[in-house]
């Protein structure tokens, strides 16, 4: 091969031609590639074919799934995470055809239309989202100074929104990505970062941010009123109290977990900020409440109205937080005080703004629904929980009739350590840089990860010392890859397997039964119960929705037939098994004969095991889908007759992930939607009385990326829902670009954004 010659001393050397340069290869981030890649076509209602028969009680509903979905795939990098993107909904919706009785299932999705979406829209200059990554407030290799500018970014864009020629001013920074709920009329859209969104069921659009109070863009017998009469008809909004008047904004960042009473209908939820007070706590009543019959003198015929509490202090939480459920029973209310802070104060203790300090206790604040003064706190060892399943009371009736509750009891997915939060942005979890006590037996193991087990159920060693030791892969692990997206076998976490294999995890999330006692003295504060209810791995819970709050009998959630699994499919690894769960019998079989406390289980069977097993009564129950499909979270309907606890449905997405490409990604999506080309999901419907009979599968013309969590609104909920004026939010208000217009302010803020980028 002819090799040009080398330049002369005192030459120039000639630079190559760029066309030959070969662009470096990117690493691919795991939420941004196959089925967890954004969908960028958005579709109407669009009827679906399907197989099968579609049960009676799913005509005139609607099930619904919210997750993220950035608008924008490019210029991501690293700094991407699944938690991350701009909320989308996807639906599919069950109309009946008056004539035949025919049910006719059909598919739509929309982007949620926040203040940050439609400012990405009409900023074309932005190449990299307004709102910084939360892989970017995580990551322990990033310096105080990279993540101050990242935040800075932010605070400099949202300014500029507000400038003269700024089509979308962001006045509040959800994304309104992660659930979706139903309360008084109103479907609404939810997140950490900001207050609800209401949603219009079922088209999916947008209506406006809802304050506590009432949401922008609604009528009030026919027509919208202005914002005094609201107020004087719905009381005061979140936040609007607050004892520094520019603080008010992050008094109604929200949970996304809000939970609605079945028997009160009154919402329930929790304002978790940077700011002391760190929590507050909210509970909005049924506006539309029926008329009281003064013919019927019976006080539960006519239940007094309900007062609205707003922003609440709970005393007791003395750092920012990183809080995304909590536990609402139908006297109690259960705030969980986690070692997982969120403040960006911690930059100048040299930590990034989300840390995990295993060092310290997880506190679980109790008290009676209506009063937070009254909290009782209750520490135990360190731990991760993002979900509850179920809370509910026990109570005692002594002779003269009076009703105590002497315990509250709370199911959730607990996780060993916060691996969770560093795994989803493709992170390595930091190590544990500070002393912690070495067991002897790994003393004998020198650079060798230690089983998961031999720590997590040590019954010598402390409560404290055996949280510091739940921690990341020691520092020559970090070499291995970030993330294995499809890991091949790996050993049983029941049985003692090779230390030194990749696949091995040592994190773990189980479904976990605690017991608060409330029994007299006040001052004991004893958690006489915590324990895990079976060792197979099993997240994104729910119950029965009318069961909700008391002892309900059966838990419904997500696992895997493989120990990858890890921490709460934080790993890119995906869902194949559905899990029900007989949680009452568990529960009563434990607190017979109590597993250790903290690290000991009820049913300590395998998966495999629980797969094979047939019997009819079994506590456990398991789903495993086809090979090469998964599953998202399931959500019950209940069945006409309404047999038992568990007739009905469970109602899920699924994808077949043979139809990916050899590379991973996703064919077809520049295909028209249910293009033979194009990549499409399925609508399954799942017998939650035998867990094993698909009764219905529908066929969505595109696929859904797998996201987080959805709900089931009935054909009562959708006919009852408040009047809106129109359609208040649309992006044909941002589109088109800008006309160069504006003065110097708008010229200005153009050659900012071109700066930040």
């Amino acid at each position: 091969m002819f090799e040009p010659p080398l330049p002369l001393a005192g030459q120039k050397r000639k630079r190559a031609s760029s066309h030959l340069l070969q662009e470096t290869p990117q690493p691919r981030h795991p939420y941004l590639t196959g089925n967890f890649a954004p969908i960028q076509q958005t579709l109407p209602l669009t009827p679906c074919t399907y197989t099968g028969t579609i049960p009676v009680e799913l005509a005139g509903g609607q099930y619904v799934r919210n997750g993220s979905n950035p608008v924008s795939n490019e210029d991501l990098g690293r700094d991407a995470h699944w938690f991350d993107g701009d909320g989308m909904l996807a639906g599919v919706s069950f109309r009946r055809d008056e004539q035949t009785g025919d049910i006719h299932p059909e598919f739509v999705n929309q982007y949620i239309l926040t203040d940050l979406y439609l400012s990405t829209l009409s900023s074309p200059r932005l190449r990299v989202p307004i709102l910084p990554s939360i892989a970017t407030l995580v990551n322990p290799l990033y310096s105080l100074f990279y993540v101050t500018l990242r935040i800075l970014r932010t605070v400099l864009l949202v300014i500029l929104s507000f400038l003269p020629g700024s089509k979308q001013k962001i006045n509040k920074i959800s994304v309104a990505n992660t659930n979706i709920v139903y309360h008084d009329g109103r479907a609404l859209a939810t997140c950490e970062s900001g207050p609800p969104m209401r949603i219009q069921l079922p088209e999916l659009e947008t209506v406006g941010w809802y304050n506590g109070a009432w949401a922008q863009g609604e009528e009030v017998g026919d027509k919208v009123l202005d914002k005094e009469t609201m107020r004087e008809l719905y009381g005061k909004k979140l936040g609007e109290d607050s004892a520094i008047a520019l603080l008010g904004w992050i008094r109604e960042w929200t949970t996304a977990h809000p939970k609605v009473d079945p028997v009160t209908k009154e919402m329930l939820m929790f304002h978790s900020s940077f700011a002391p007070p760190y929590v507050q706590y909210s509970i909005i009543p049924q506006h539309q409440q029926p008329t009281p019959n003064p013919a019927v003198s019976d006080e539960h015929a006519n239940p007094p109205r309900l007062e609205k509490l707003l922003n609440a202090t709970v005393p007791g939480v003395a750092k920012a937080k990183m809080m995304h459920d909590f536990g609402v029973s139908l006297g109690h209310t259960v705030i969980m005080d986690l070692p997982l802070s969120l403040d960006p104060m911690n930059q100048l203790r040299g930590l990034p703004p989300v840390t995990y300090d295993s060092s310290q206790p997880s506190r679980f604040g109790v008290f009676p629904r209506r009063h937070p003064d009254e909290v009782r706190w209750f520490e135990t060892d360190a731990s991760c929980i993002f979900h509850t399943a179920n809370t509910w009371d026990t109570s005692v009736v002594n002779a003269a009739g009076e009703k105590t509750t002497t315990e509250v009891n709370m199911l959730a997915c607990r996780l060993t350590s916060a691996t969770l939060i560093y795994a989803s942005g493709n992170i390595a979890a930091p190590v544990e840089r500070k002393p912690k006590v070495v067991l002897a037996v790994a003393e004998t193991k020198k650079k060798r990860r230690m089983p998961f087990f031999s720590k997590y159920d040590d019954a010598e060693s402390t409560v404290y010392e055996r949280a510091a030791l739940l921690e990341s892969p020691n520092e020559e692990e970090e070499k291995e890859p970030f993330v294995h997206i499809n890991p091949g076998p790996s050993p049983s976490p029941f049985t003692s397997p090779d230390e030194d294999s990749p696949s091995w995890e040592e994190d773990q999330c189980r479904l976990y039964y605690y017991a608060f006692d409330l029994s007299p003295p006040p001052t004991t504060n004893r958690i006489t119960h915590q324990w895990a209810l079976t060792t197979i791995p099993f997240e994104f819970p729910s119950v029965r929705p009318d069961r909700e709050m008391s002892a309900a009998r059966y838990i419904y959630g997500c696992s895997t037939s493989s120990t990858s699994f890890g921490s709460a499919l934080g790993k890119a690894t995906k869902i194949d098994v559905l899990v029900k769960i007989d949680a009452l019998a568990l529960v009563e079989r434990g607190r017979a004969s109590p597993p250790r406390s903290v690290g000991g289980s009820v049913d300590t069977r395998s998966m495999a095991a629980i797969l094979a097993s047939g019997e009819e009564g079994d506590a456990v129950k398991g789903f495993q889908m086809p090979e090469g499909w998964f599953a998202q979270e399931p959500r019950f309907v209940a069945a006409e007759a309404n047999e038992a606890e568990d007739d009905g449905w469970l109602l899920f997405y699924a994808f077949d992930e043979g139809q990916l490409l050899a590379s991973g990604d996703v064919p077809g999506e520049g295909d028209a939607a249910g293009g033979e080309g194009r990549a499409r999901s399925e609508l399954w419907v799942l017998s939650a009385r035998d867990m094993k009979t698909v009764v219905a599968r529908v066929r969505l013309p595109q696929r859904v990326p797998y996201g987080l969590h959805g709900s089931w609104f009935d054909g009562e909920m959708i006919r009852g829902q408040r009047g809106v004026e129109g359609t208040p939010r649309t992006v044909g208000s941002v589109l088109g670009g800008e006309t160069g217009g504006g003065g110097v302010w708008a010229a200005s803020r153009r050659w900012v954004e071109r700066i930040l980028g």
